[in-house]
């Protein structure tokens, strides 16, 4: 089992810049895939990246390549997302995961067992 607690969210103007980050709990943090998922309001949770247990691999929901870049640091239990050129469409909680079952990126939210409890992120125009 595994515990995570996000961090770095906030109010930012279009353009800007944000970097998330993830802390995990317990001995075993590289043996889960990790993701970042975001929910806005009156919205379905939705994939935004992810990063295979070594760091490999990673994968990102196509309204955030090229923007916005997840890495993870195993010896410290931790995954960031940096997020560049933030647009207010970005705006949400942003959830941190972690998926037991691969050695690949998963982008279903119903593949993650573990959430923290999520940090907002707002975007203003």
């Amino acid at each position: 089992q595994v515990q995570l607690v996000e961090s770095g969210g906030g109010l930012v103007q279009a353009g800007g810049s944000l970097r998330l980050s993830c802390g995990a709990s317990g001995r075993t943090f590289s043996s889960y895939g990790m993701g970042w998922f975001r929910q806005a309001p009156g919205k379905e949770r939705e994939f935004v990246a992810g990063i295979s247990r070594s760091g490999g691999s990673t994968d990102y929901a196509d309204s955030v390549k090229g923007r916005f870049t997840i890495s993870r640091d195993n010896a410290k239990n931790t995954v960031d997302l940096q997020m560049n050129t933030l647009q207010p469409e970005d705006t949400g909680v942003y959830y941190c995961a972690a998926d037991p079952g691969t050695f690949r990126v998963r982008i279903t939210a119903r593949d993650y067992a573990y959430w923290g409890q999520g940090t907002q992120v707002t975007v203003s125009s």
